[in-house]
């Protein structure tokens, strides 16, 4: 089964899901989900997690994390492991608790929004879940971390972060002000629940930034993908990789970006790109010759002929 890579570095900020397994609930009564914060607290301390947001549901669970450390899957796979012995101890059961790896979704940090969006997703949980009343406060749902952002902070734990959320939705000091304002505009947005389009990007994919913020990643990543790694992550990582190929060949030859689709299609210079995109990447050859807007065909006589060059001087 394909997988998407674990990226790590410091100060990386995570959307992370896990849900039972087989969908089965991950607690079974108030006790454990007590325990599994109590666990949650024990790894932010052992790794330096900061939580931005947390929501507990009957099989799953929401996490937004900050790894001042580039140490995600050490920590998180002593959460799911020490909580997993514990349930399982507490109440006489073995086997997992959890199903399979858990979803982590890289989040740009910028101070753009993206930190809002799954901190506002995960605190909306219980809305969607239809767990709340109409008239119940989002406040009520006691296992999510929305009653402490409007908690003082002498009654927050010390591993919850809550400044860089407030930040994103334009609040300044921590104040009694500033919570009462942030919870007018949480039960606005839950107001909003109904629009599915809010929250595209959440369900899919393996990070959520800008397109800068993307291929910043994909550099990280270059050289790490494997085989066993998601398809679609690997193509993009060969895109980013391609673009910048392409990038050092224009200034090479001194050409703009129109120049690709100005130039004849049996160009030389065209040709010699092509030839190290088809070299130094595993793009396809109907990728390349639709970035460099040549046919697949004269594309394939191209290299031909380039390679018998080549083949030639050498």
């Amino acid at each position: 089964m394909p997988r998407l890579m674990r990226v790590e570095y410091a100060g990386a900020i995570y959307h992370v899901l896990s849900r039972g397994d087989r969908k089965k609930a991950i607690s079974l009564d108030d006790v454990d989900r007590q325990d599994f914060l109590k666990t949650l607290a024990e790894t932010c301390q052992k790794t330096g997690f900061e939580v931005h947001a947390y929501c507990l549901m009957k099989n799953h669970f929401h996490l937004v994390i900050e790894t001042p450390r580039a140490n995600l899957v050490a920590g998180m796979r002593w959460l799911l492991s020490a909580y997993t012995i514990r349930l399982n101890h507490r109440h006489e059961l073995c086997g997992h608790v959890f199903s399979g790896r858990y979803k982590a979704l890289v989040v740009e940090g910028s101070g753009d929004g993206y930190l809002r969006t799954v901190c506002d997703y995960t605190h909306l949980n219980p809305v969607r879940a239809r767990l709340l009343a109409p008239s119940s406060r989002l406040l009520e749902y006691p296992w999510s971390s929305f009653g402490y952002y409007l908690a003082d902070r002498k009654h927050r734990p010390g591993w919850l972060r809550v400044d860089r959320l407030l930040g994103e939705h334009g609040l300044g000091q921590d104040t009694a002000a500033t919570r009462r304002e942030f919870e007018r505009r949480m039960e606005k947005r839950r107001a909003e629940e109904g629009d599915p389009a809010r929250w595209q990007g959440l369900g899919r994919g393996w990070c959520l930034g800008s397109r800068e913020f993307k291929e910043g990643l994909l550099r990280r990543m270059r050289g790490q993908l494997g085989t066993n790694h998601a398809g679609a992550l690997r193509q993009e990582s060969e895109r980013e990789k391609a673009e910048g190929i392409i990038a050092q060949e224009l200034k090479h030859l001194r050409w703009k970006e129109e120049d690709l689709t100005r130039r004849r299609k049996n160009d030389a210079g065209k040709a010699a790109l092509a030839l190290r995109l088809r070299q130094e990447t595993t793009l396809t050859l109907e990728a390349i010759a639709q970035r460099l807007h040549i046919h697949r065909n004269t594309l394939r006589n191209l290299l031909q002929a380039r390679r018998k060059t080549n083949e030639m001087r050498s």
